[in-house]
């Protein structure tokens, strides 16, 4: 969203459309997430409910804010009138305008950065756990920051997380090309990783004729599969497959080396490019930027 004529139009295009006939995804989507960034707001907790009353309070973690707005739809309903209910709206759209100046995060990149803030800085990033998102878009960033330097790889692509391997038409977390082809496919796990997990990636990997996959995974093998599932990578071996475990931390630590600090400093402003073009939630996007701050 460019500036306050933008958004008040958009809110236009809402209220001419009329709120029945346009989802609240499409909206929340076009202004930087505002309202949490959900792809389903209808199977929250909240909407679950039969009504909107103190009758179903207990149901709710927020309870608080559950008054309030119970307090302000109890008054539109006791008043029913049409100037009021457009006032209250009004002041929905504006307290949304505010929210604004919070979900448009800024990257403060440092001009210079060491190899041991470097670490530091993105442990401190991903020992929060987001579903895999926050390493997925370090990992990503990471790959990308090769391939800018190196020139090791054409094209790094990362998928949407939690969106299935199968459905978003990839063969892994990130896929790193060179000219066209797959060349690396890279899992990236934020716990540790199952014989089953292998498994399903190596059936796709032989799929696509795809000899090179790279599992990053933070807890490394899960202990109760780590034998048969050190037994099964050997194997692949003989079969044509090269498969690599790691943790971020072991696999980047050489690599940050030799991008020097102009390449640490790429890496670090990916990270966030890559949190926007992954629209990432506020959450994990401010917890970067405040990061960042501490350079």
């Amino acid at each position: 969203m460019d500036d306050a004529k933008s958004f008040t139009e958009r809110c236009q295009d809402f209220l001419d459309k009329g709120w029945r006939s346009i989802s609240i995804v499409p909206f929340d989507q076009a202004n930087h997430r505002v309202l949490g960034g959900s792809t389903e707001p209808y199977v929250n907790n909240p909407l679950r409910c039969p009504a909107v009353t103190k009758k179903y309070r207990f149901q709710q973690k927020n309870k608080e804010d559950w008054d309030r707005l119970v307090t302000v739809l109890d008054e539109v309903e006791k008043r029913s009138d049409i100037s009021f209910t457009s006032v209250v709206f009004d002041q929905v759209l504006v307290e949304i305008y505010h929210l604004l100046a919070d979900v448009q995060v800024v990257y403060p990149t440092p001009n210079r950065v060491s190899l041991a803030q470097t670490i530091d800085l993105v442990s401190e990033y991903v020992y929060d756990k987001s579903g895999g998102d926050r390493m997925e878009a370090v990992c990503t960033a990471l790959f990308r920051a090769i391939t800018k330097e190196f020139r090791i790889f054409d094209d790094v692509r990362r998928q949407k997380v939690n969106t299935a391997d199968a459905s978003s038409g990839m063969g892994a977390d990130i896929e790193c090309r060179l000219k066209g082809k797959i060349v690396l496919l890279v899992e990236v796990k934020d716990r540790s990783l199952t014989l089953t997990q292998i498994d399903s990636k190596l059936d796709v990997a032989r799929a696509r004729k795809m000899s090179e996959i790279l599992f990053l995974a933070e807890q490394g093998l899960d202990k109760a599969d780590k034998e048969n599932a050190e037994a099964r990578i050997l194997s692949e071996f003989t079969s044509g497959q090269n498969v690599y475990v790691s943790n971020f931390l072991e696999f980047s630590s050489g690599i940050l080396i030799l991008l020097g600090e102009k390449g640490r400093v790429l890496f670090l402003s990916f990270i966030g490019e890559e949190l926007d073009r992954a629209t990432s939630s506020i959450v994990h996007r401010k917890a970067w930027a405040n990061l960042l701050k501490t350079i």
